[in-house]
């Protein structure tokens, strides 16, 4: 029961600071991608931000925010915003003119063509994030899970190792992590799927 409790907090966590991520770096990529003066404007800034370890920032986070969870969750979406975020950006900024000019000829603005061009052609590089970043999320989770908590697969296999010195629960909470992370890549699979059928026509 108390392994289920630390599981769970732990899932949770990932999977919000996911959608959470999901949801700001998506629009901001295809923002970025489609419109020139966005890009100009916070192309120099993402370049300056992504290659800093944003786990630097956890403490200032949890001088703000204290040992919540929403510290845990903004340390998380941190790390996975620009990871997201620069792949979708690149694809958006990829897309052949003439498949916009051939949207556009039929009345097209741009929401429509967010809508329905960059969004649908920039699914395959957001679902290829969101797998690179899961492993990210999880390998962070345990990070922010030792630090001021009492509740997390982090805090589980850190607590056991270092203070119980039970190797096997330990190593039992690290299989949790590894079963985290295999559920979440067989969702992302299955929504990769239903979300583009034309990637698995033979």
């Amino acid at each position: 029961g108390v392994f289920a409790k630390h599981f769970i907090a732990g899932a949770l966590r990932v999977i919000v600071s996911v959608i959470i991520g999901v949801a700001l770096a998506v629009p901001a990529g295809l923002g970025m991608g489609q419109i020139r003066l966005l890009d100009r404007i916070f192309s120099p800034i993402v370049a300056i931000v992504y290659p800093i370890p944003k786990i630097v920032f956890l403490p200032i986070i949890l001088l703000f925010f204290g040992a919540t969870d929403v510290a845990k969750i903004l340390t998380i979406v941190l790390i996975l915003f620009f990871q997201i975020l620069v792949p979708v950006r690149d694809d958006a900024a990829g897309l052949r003119p003439e498949l916009l000019n051939s949207v556009k000829s039929l009345g097209a603005g741009r929401r429509a063509l967010f809508r329905l061009v960059y969004l649908p052609a920039s699914l395959p590089a957001v679902l290829t994030a969101l797998r690179l970043s899961v492993g990210t999320a999880i390998a962070v989770l345990y990070i922010t899970e030792t630090t001021a908590t009492l509740l997390g697969l982090g805090y589980y296999i850190f607590y056991t190792s270092s203070t119980l010195f039970d190797y096997a629960a330990t190593y039992a909470g690290a299989v949790a992590m590894g079963i985290l992370g295999l559920v979440l890549y067989f969702f992302i699979d299955w929504l990769e799927r239903r979300l583009c059928p034309w990637k698995f026509v033979a």
